[in-house]
């Protein structure tokens, strides 16, 4: 763990990054004590100030200024951090889990198995991730599970195919047939061989994936089918900026903080994942040198 912590934090980029994600942890850590819940039994609901249709520029009284309808952006942009980490980490788990099953019983036991499954996942994957999340999240209706639960549906294929290409592999090499003919039973081979040594591109692709998560369930929110009305969703801020991106030909940027903060909030969270990603890639791939 040591030489892993070291090599991580030999790299220029993985140490930003991983200075990124930290203030992010500490972010999400401290909201309650920073943002405090404007509403007890469901804490991501904004903090609203009233029902007027122009923002408020940044203030003493509002750090960050208000979207139209005065949802204050700092309690977004605070709460909207755990929302965040909330959905990216459930669907990478849940997707990991899902496509290391199927892409191991697929892989591992071959012919009609691995046919069906296999096609399955190609019917999933010949449709843009983007669209069919719609389609899902549409059907559900607005909520954060109903998000989770649609990406999850669209996510899982990447992981089943990768995994499946590694235990394809590793289950034809000498030390794995030994084990066969020694009588090791499935479990117990997939378990002491092949999951050990096939998890590592899992793993890369995960970490890179809680940023494309956060992305594609930005996307959902700034369209109107993702978290409900009012939720702290970066995505759902931007879309409340839409019509205040340009305000007047005199002053065509006066409201320019209610698209560029949350915007901001959504770069920096991807670039730091993304770095910790690339700098995982390159400790796992044995193919880099």
């Amino acid at each position: 763990m040591i030489d892993f912590l070291k090599k991580i934090l030999s790299n220029r980029s993985s140490k930003f990054g991983f200075f990124i994600i930290l203030l992010y942890v500490v972010l999400a850590i401290v909201a309650p004590f920073i943002a405090l819940p404007y509403k007890e039994y469901d804490p991501y609901i904004v903090r609203q100030h009233g029902f007027e249709v122009e923002p408020k520029k940044p203030s003493l009284t509002y750090l960050f200024g208000t979207t139209q309808n005065q949802y204050d952006i700092f309690y977004a942009m605070i709460w909207g951090t755990r929302l965040a980490f909330k959905i990216s980490i459930s669907v990478v788990i849940i997707s990991s889990i899902i496509g290391v099953v199927l892409g191991g019983i697929s892989g591992y036991y071959g012919g009609f198995v691995d046919e069906i499954l296999m096609r399955f996942t190609d019917v999933i994957l010949s449709v843009p991730s983007l669209v069919l999340a719609m389609i899902i999240a549409v059907v559900l209706g607005p909520g954060i599970d109903n998000i989770i639960f649609a990406i999850c549906c669209v996510w899982w294929p990447s992981y089943a195919r990768m995994f499946r290409s590694e235990v394809l592999r590793i289950k034809n090499l000498n030390y794995v047939l030994y084990s066969k003919i020694s009588g090791g039973n499935t479990f117990w081979i997939f378990k002491r061989h092949i999951l050990p040594n096939s998890i590592y591109p899992v793993i890369i692709m995960a970490s890179l994936d809680i940023a494309n998560v956060v992305l594609l369930a930005s996307s959902l929110s700034f369209l109107g089918i993702g978290s409900p009305q009012g939720y702290a969703d970066w995505g759902q801020i931007i879309a409340m900026s839409r019509n205040w991106i340009m305000s007047s030909f005199s002053q065509p940027f006066s409201y320019a903080h209610t698209v560029i903060i949350p915007s901001s909030f959504i770069f920096f969270f991807v670039l730091g994942f993304n770095l910790v990603g690339e700098s995982f890639r390159d400790i796992f791939d044995p193919k880099i040198k």
